[in-house]
């Protein structure tokens, strides 16, 4: 990971920054691609081409901005899909792995 996103993750509590590295592995998992990291408008972001995935992290929830995410609403029931699209976790709530790694794989790469 990049230093400038792992400075940002250094200002969370350390539930958010455990959950924010293992989504950070279902998108390095999800492809075979090489993704590229960087902090976009101070968010971190995952780049391969002009597709994204970007995290958005908040004390008990992280976001996910991803375009695949619509795609799969029906089976990310539980959780909040905001207006723009974006995928709410809660901390109390499972990370959904299997289905990220699906929305990361069409998010990321042109299929």
């Amino acid at each position: 990971m990049i230093e400038a996103i792992e400075k940002y993750i250094a200002t969370f509590d350390d539930r958010t920054i455990q959950r924010f590295r293992f989504i950070f592995n279902l998108i390095r998992e999800s492809v075979s691609q090489e993704i590229e990291e960087k902090l976009w408008a101070k968010l971190p972001s995952f780049y391969h081409g002009e597709n994204f995935v970007r995290l958005i992290l908040f004390k008990d929830h992280i976001n996910i901005e991803a375009k695949g995410i619509t795609a799969h609403q029906d089976e990310l029931q539980g959780y909040k899909v905001t207006p723009k699209g974006m995928l709410q976790i809660g901390h109390n709530q499972d990370i959904p792995a299997e289905i990220l790694k699906l929305i990361f794989k069409e998010s990321l790469v042109d299929i």
